[in-house]
């Protein structure tokens, strides 16, 4: 994908001033880098000294540390799976190669790649994603638990490798914030890893090339910070890579001014991304794991080198995972809101360790749980790990008196995320928040009064996820569309108005007109939006326990227009369509269960599945991943005279 010169005046027009200037001072520093790259300065007695306490390793649970080890065990033989494309060449990784595509990133002055472009480039996620170094991060956690040595030298190999394929400021790696702050927080768990190994210092700290390669990247994250509009989750990133790097590799003459900086930068900009409420304002769940997953990381490089951190910052950490706590459903599965693409901060474990419960029981060491907060019962390794260099909340010594949640909150009135709970563990998410954060919204989706419904953790009416960023603009525009989401549309135009694959020039605005969110009878949510000019769309919710019913009132207010509304089904479930009732069936747990869904009868109704011309009625489970599922989709016309009614029974 080549982006337009419209493409660049639409992004432009989204910048302030102040946006502008600084994006200009870098476009001047990186002309000037070019040809000025000064070395990095000589470094002699380099210690490593962040290590973990003793006897952390003993404390982390065996069948987490046997997931960890068999994990690790499949990447020695050079297996990996990234964004649904299976790599057996993990042994001697190219690290130009984009396995999908079969091209090669060119090479030459990093700022001059057009990695946008996949004809010239291939999938750039798909580059990046080993080079990110979260695979080594396993391999050097399985070292410290087995002591076998084969992990330590394969980690050895591979960062020798990359070092010298990957001279600063030169080719595709060296382009991307993230990118570098991920990776150098990496580096830091590999060298931690590796410190019972004797190879480790002369693979750190007596290496000049290692040496150098973590200084330039430093340099490189203090000089090119994400501005304005983009200060999103890449900018948490950079900040808490460069904290972890000044903290923890702390051996240079800049290392003060770059931690102070750093810790600068993640206070206020977690703040600035982080409603009070606790939810992350992209209102993206997987970007709010990303986010407390760094956010938690760089606070243990601190505490490791004994930085005070400021209070704001353990205390935004803290309502996040409050509020990851509340939002989940009985499966501790949170909803899948806005765009996803698979990212962690820190991955020290193995397959089929759960991300979410593993933030849970960290939040439980670091801050403590609260009596509402449902129960964790899997393992994984990197809590005891972050717990061994995090000091409790409690114990800070900075920590703030901060009032709680006496009860699991249901409304996130600063977010627009209202979650309606039912018996026989029925969970539904209402959106009726923002459209997105900051000026673009690069991960916003147009899905304004969506609903996302589960029972017992499947998805029934689901939210179809991501699928893809760059390379595939019909899919990309598919997954973020307002057809792609259990929301009305009409004229067969999006609510909010898309100027990019992450970017949006016109967004809807939409308002939460009234709650009940009370355990029993019945819960109501109602909110309305303007994404459509000249008409507004109002959306009723009712949750009744006693029946399980779940009922959705759509009404449309202004001129007759054509109406699509569709309900996509999760991947789990079978629809038996007739007329304007369908009949889902699914299986749980060896269970056979059941619901009808009543649709509005003044709309024609066709199931659609799997179509890709143009793209309907599809589930994308993860990054580079879809599978066909079923899509019901009403036409018809809202003459502002009567609303459609929609009622899901769910069978006992």
């Amino acid at each position: 994908m080549t982006m337009s010169a419209g493409w660049y005046l639409r992004r432009l027009s989204r910048m302030g001033p102040r946006e502008v200037g600084g994006r200009v001072g870098d476009a001047v520093r990186r002309r000037r880098w070019r040809s000025a790259r000064p070395g990095c300065p000589r470094v002699t007695g380099a210690r490593f000294t962040a290590v973990l306490p003793a006897g952390t390793i003993a404390a982390i649970p065996p069948d987490a540390a046997k997931r960890l080890v068999a994990e690790a065990d499949r990447l020695m033989y050079g297996h990996v799976e990234f964004f649904g494309v299976v790599r057996d060449d993990l042994v001697d990784p190219d690290w130009w190669c984009d396995p999908k595509t079969g091209r090669r990133a060119p090479w030459g002055y990093a700022f001059d790649v057009p990695y946008r472009n996949e004809d010239a480039v291939g999938d750039i996620k798909q580059i990046w994603e080993l080079s990110r170094h979260q695979y080594l991060t396993v391999l050097a956690a399985a070292y410290a638990i087995t002591g076998n040595e084969r992990y330590a030298e394969r980690v050895a190999e591979h960062l020798r490798s990359w070092w010298k394929a990957n001279s600063p400021l030169r080719g595709v790696h060296w382009i991307s914030g993230i990118e570098l702050g991920i990776r150098l927080l990496s580096w830091v768990w590999i060298r931690r890893l590796l410190d019972g190994w004797p190879g480790a210092a002369e693979l750190f700290e007596n290496n000049p090339v290692a040496v150098n390669q973590i200084w330039h990247h430093q340099r490189w994250l203090a000089a090119f910070p994400s501005r304005g509009s983009s200060a999103n989750n890449h900018v948490i990133a950079e900040a808490a890579g460069q904290l972890a790097g000044a903290c923890a590799f702390g051996w240079f003459p800049s290392s003060a001014r770059w931690r102070a900086g750093a810790l600068r930068s993640l206070e206020r900009q977690l703040r600035a991304n982080t409603f009070h409420s606790g939810l992350n304002r992209e209102l993206a769940t997987e970007y709010h794991g990303l986010v407390l997953e760094l956010g938690l990381a760089a606070v243990a490089e601190a505490d490791a080198a004994g930085v005070p951190v400021p209070a704001s910052l353990r205390l935004v950490l803290l309502r996040m995972t409050d509020a990851l706590a509340a939002i989940v459903d009985n499966r501790l599965r949170p909803p899948r809101q806005g765009d996803a693409d698979d990212g962690h901060g820190l991955v020290v474990d193995g397959a089929g360790t759960d991300r979410w419960a593993s933030l849970l029981a960290t939040g439980d060491v670091v801050f403590g749980r609260l009596d509402w907060w449902p129960a964790v019962t899997g393992t994984d390794v990197r809590t005891p790990l972050l717990a061994a260099l995090i000091r409790p909340y409690s114990k800070s010594g900075t920590a703030p008196a901060v009032i709680r949640p006496a009860s699991r909150p249901a409304h996130f009135a600063d977010a627009g995320m209202t979650i309606l709970r039912g018996p026989e563990e029925i969970w539904c998410r209402c959106d009726g928040g923002p459209h997105g954060f900051l000026s673009i919204a690069a991960h916003a989706h147009a899905d304004a009064l969506s609903v996302e419904v589960r029972h017992d953790g499947v998805d029934v009416l689901a939210d179809p996820g991501t699928y893809c960023y760059h390379g595939q603009p019909a899919w990309r525009q598919y997954f973020r569309s307002t057809l792609g989401h259990n929301t009305l549309q009409l004229d067969d135009t999006d609510q909010s108005v898309s100027g990019g694959p992450f970017l949006w020039t016109r967004h809807a605005h939409s308002r939460v007109l009234a709650t009940e969110t009370s355990d029993e009878g019945v819960a109501r949510w109602c909110a309305e939006h303007d994404g459509y000019q000249g008409s507004v769309h109002r959306r009723r919710v009712e949750l009744t326990s006693a029946s399980q019913e779940l009922k959705v009132i759509d009404e449309v207010r202004g001129p007759r227009r054509a109406v699509r509304l569709a309900f996509h089904l999760g991947p789990a479930i079978a629809a038996d369509l007739a007329g304007n009732r369908a009949l889902l069936t699914w299986t749980r747990d060896g269970e056979d269960r059941s619901a009808v869904l009543d649709l509005p009868g003044r709309l024609s109704w066709r199931a659609h599945r799997g179509a890709s011309d143009p793209p309907l009625g599809w589930y994308s489970a993860g990054f580079g991943r879809k599978e066909p599922t079923t899509t019901l989709v009403g036409t018809g016309f809202a003459d502002g005279t009567e609303g459609f009614t929609t009622v899901l029974r769910f069978r006992g």
